[in-house]
């Protein structure tokens, strides 16, 4: 499977919970929906990353990657300490140029 950069280095650092480093594949407006939340800016990405990560202790897999345009949907295998693990769930990204933009999960 192949997949640009940012995509390669979101996985790795959300693997990582290398929160900063997560939060800074976003724009400065970007925004995340999840578990009917949103979330809007680095400051919040981050700090529902970090959360997120320390509850469930995450690990993504890819699947599958599709690219069109501007568009992105990344199918992972995501697992940890969570109800239904392991879980297949799918990251519908916006890109702007290499940073993302938006980020919906569903699964």
């Amino acid at each position: 499977m192949k997949f640009s950069e940012n995509i390669e280095g979101f996985i790795k650092a959300q693997n990582n919970l290398d929160t900063t480093t997560f939060a800074n594949y976003f724009t400065e407006n970007a925004t995340v929906s999840d578990e009917g939340l949103s979330y809007l800016g680095r400051d919040e990405i981050k700090k529902w990353i970090q959360e997120a990560g320390e509850k469930y202790q995450m690990q993504s897999k890819p699947i599958d990657f599709q690219q069109t345009g501007s568009k992105g949907k990344l199918t992972v295998e995501v697992s940890g300490t969570f109800p239904g693990s392991p879980a297949v769930m799918e990251y519908h990204f916006e890109l702007n140029d290499a940073l993302i933009s938006s980020l919906k999960i569903t699964g």
